[in-house]
């Protein structure tokens, strides 16, 4: 991938993708002028993503002339009250200088959907699975805020391939090292196992380039 700059651009991202984001920042790839996170978690509540999102695009477009939103579309903010409000139509009111990055959710930031079905294929013989990122495991508490363990029983044991954690910079790996009682309690609360997937970060970073050429 040829050198692009993010030096006239800041970021307003989802809390839950700060990890990758921090990665790309330290390894050189990122030089944004600044990148501002909402709280990890907020496709549970939508009308605080959309509080959230709109003061930091504000903030942002104060440090730089061109903003890129790290969201996913039809899968982070679904608005039951107003079905036709989209995370599509929210960053057209935000106006020309936003860019999103294409996806529908942070996990087809890191993989598209032809590779998690390869991936499904191989780590999880065709079972249906639970899809993560390291942020799902970091920020547990925020991305499964109010769930109990009768509501994690409703949804997570039906994916009997396992919760796959799509891994671009080693965390689950530390994770396990530094924390293995609260690795155990995590895989013991969904009940089902937690599976490693290590990948690169290339899918994202062409998202981010894309979207920085498109100004």
């Amino acid at each position: 991938m040829p050198p692009v700059s993010f030096s006239d651009i800041a970021l307003v991202s989802c809390g839950t993708m700060s990890l990758e984001l921090k990665h790309l920042q330290d390894t050189g790839f990122l030089d944004a002028r600044h990148i501002f996170y909402t709280t990890p978690g907020l496709h549970e509540n939508p009308p605080e993503l959309e509080r959230q999102l709109f003061h930091l695009v504000e903030k942002a477009k104060g440090m730089a002339p061109k903003v890129i939103v790290v969201y996913g579309g039809k899968f982070c903010y679904v608005n039951s009250d107003q079905p036709t409000r989209t995370m599509k139509t929210m960053i057209e009111e935000l106006g020309p200088g936003v860019k999103r990055v294409p996806a529908s959710h942070c996990v087809d930031m890191l993989a598209g959907e032809a590779e998690r079905e390869r991936i499904a294929q191989e780590l999880a013989g065709g079972e249906k699975v639970w899809w993560m990122t390291p942020g799902w495991i970091k920020f547990r508490h925020y991305v499964f805020k109010g769930w109990d363990k009768g509501l994690a029983n409703e949804n997570f044991p039906r994916h009997t391939g396992g919760a796959i954690v799509l891994d671009g910079i080693g965390y689950l790996d530390r994770y396990m090292n530094d924390h293995p009682e609260e690795f155990l309690d995590y895989s013991d609360w969904m009940a089902i196992p937690i599976i490693p997937c290590p990948l690169g970060l290339d899918r994202l970073k062409t998202f981010l380039a894309d979207q920085a050429a498109s100004f």
